[in-house]
């Protein structure tokens, strides 16, 4: 491969590649793939770093923010490659790994990757504690300069944003106080904090995060008030009503919707009209289980888009994350209709309201459908590559990334300005000095062909809510590969987490 063009070749090996997929499949060790999936968010830690920081070529970073509006906001996560907190989606990547530990949290300790996990979530909650200074007050981004000032904004109650005050609640699960603030200040925070359309506009609006807050804070503390609130809501939110093929840190629906499913399995108190609701959130958790599999009648119209070997493809800007959170989803809804016994119903919208649709897929082959988009991302495509960095013997070798393409700290003391930097580290044509192990990058195009090239932004800039969801998905496989070989649950291999080790 030429340092110049930093693309991968992929003409005639395409063809060979593709007949060893099948067999490449199976070779997948997903516990490695966990390990260095939970790696990666210490190498987006913001602020002082810890003395049991594993990613030695960062640094501590970002040590006066908010100094200026005379706020602590040291912390955090950086989202993707440059030097911005958003809160949003950092928010929605805390939800992302609290779920896939409250999921599959056993396979995790047997792992040795609990106190992982735990930390990993914690360096968002504890920012998040800081940020929610006043009652009706959360702060939520700053713009990238780290040579100049960090401006920090907020929203409050004459400056609403209700998507990011409702999915920090959902982070933080228990502070109803922050779901309150949201609901009782409605408002978008992209219009409050305008900034943040040029970075993360919110195009489903709120009301989606107001229901995914309150099932959250339902199965955080067993009140019933945020259950009440769900399905009286349910239909003036959309959350009944809403039939999508995607699901991100911006459109929640199809999360919500099958969080509101596992009610039906967890829920022993349910009156019918609350049973009622929550089947029809289950109706439009199984249009997204079907729109990814394609199952759909309709045609396109009804179902994600898919790359020539399988992908799913849903738009070319970081297109992996909305695949992540696909296979996530899908490993979650396969376990509500192993509990429930229950078949995968695609209906057709136009067959006879009397008419039984007749079953699409069973909770295996569901199943069997995330695994082969986590298999993808793992290296069993036409490229051979892997898109999560450092696994396998082909990975993007130049992620876009500032940290990763640029001297660490630690062995380089000059001055690295945006100028320095551009010219030269993002410019240069050779691999990035540090691996960002464990960071899903944006993917292939929907052609399945990969540009190795920092600026190829849209393929090779890794995002902390591409691997949130990956952390469950490889332990959810981790159990599907030891049962399959009969083996009994191993005892967990890590040791207690210490409560000041948090």
């Amino acid at each position: 491969m030429s340092d110049v063009s930093g693309r991968f070749v992929v003409a005639a090996a395409v063809v060979a590649v593709s007949l060893a997929m099948a067999a490449a499949a199976a070779a997948h060790d997903y516990g490695e793939a966990l390990s260095k999936s939970l790696l990666y968010f210490e190498a987006q830690r913001s602020g002082r770093l810890p003395y049991n920081q594993r990613v030695r070529w960062r640094g501590h970073s970002g040590l006066t923010d908010g100094l200026e509006q005379g706020v602590d906001l040291v912390g955090g996560y950086y989202d993707a490659g440059d030097h911005v907190k958003f809160g949003l989606p950092m928010a929605f990547t805390v939800t992302m790994l609290s779920w896939s530990v409250l999921e599959y949290g056993e396979e995790i300790a047997a792992a040795g990757e609990l106190g992982h996990a735990l930390h990993a979530i914690k360096w968002g909650t504890d920012y998040f504690i800081k940020a929610h200074t006043h009652p009706n007050v959360l702060w939520t981004q700053r713009p990238e300069d780290m040579t100049t000032s960090r401006h920090a904004y907020k929203v409050d109650a004459e400056n609403p944003g209700s998507e990011v005050a409702a999915e920090t609640a959902a982070a933080m699960a228990a502070a109803s106080i922050l779901f309150e603030f949201g609901d009782k200040y409605r408002g978008r925070y992209d219009e409050s904090v305008e900034v943040v359309k040029n970075y993360y506009p919110s195009s489903s609006g709120y009301k989606d995060e107001l229901l995914w807050a309150a099932l959250w804070l339902h199965r955080a503390t067993g009140r019933r008030e945020y259950l009440d609130y769900a399905v009286d809501n349910a239909d003036d939110f959309g959350g009944t009503g809403w039939a999508v093929s995607e699901f991100s840190w911006d459109i929640k629906y199809a999360g919500l919707q099958v969080l509101a499913s596992k009610l039906l399995v967890e829920e022993k108190h349910l009156s019918s009209q609350q049973r009622e609701v929550l089947e029809k959130y289950r109706s439009k958790a199984e249009y997204y289980v079907c729109s990814c599999m394609g199952r759909n009648p309709g045609g396109a119209a009804h179902n994600a888009g898919r790359t020539p070997a399988g992908l799913l493809f849903i738009r070319p800007w970081n297109n992996l994350q909305y695949v992540s959170n696909a296979a996530f989803l899908l490993t979650v809804y396969s376990d509500v209709l192993s509990s429930l016994s229950l078949p995968l119903l695609c209906p057709d919208p136009d067959a006879a309201a009397d008419e039984a649709a007749p079953a699409a897929a069973d909770a295996g082959e569901v199943l069997e459908f995330a695994r082969s988009q986590a298999d993808y991302i793992l290296g069993t495509n036409p490229m051979a590559t892997s898109y999560l960095v450092g696994y396998g013997e082909a990975y993007p070798r130049r992620v876009h990334h500032r940290a990763a393409s640029s001297a660490s700290y630690a062995r380089d003391r000059d001055f690295i300005g945006c100028l320095q930097g551009f010219d030269s580290w993002y410019s240069a044509a050779a691999e990035n000095p540090h691996d960002l192990v464990g960071a899903v990058v944006g993917g292939p195009n929907g052609n399945d062909v990969f540009t190795d090239h920092r600026g190829a932004y849209m393929q090779t800039e890794a995002c902390t809510y591409n691997t949130a969801p990956m952390v469950g998905v490889f332990s959810r496989l981790m159990e599907l590969e030891r049962r399959r070989r009969g083996e009994d649950a191993p005892p967990s291999s890590t040791s207690p987490v210490a409560e000041d080790d948090l």
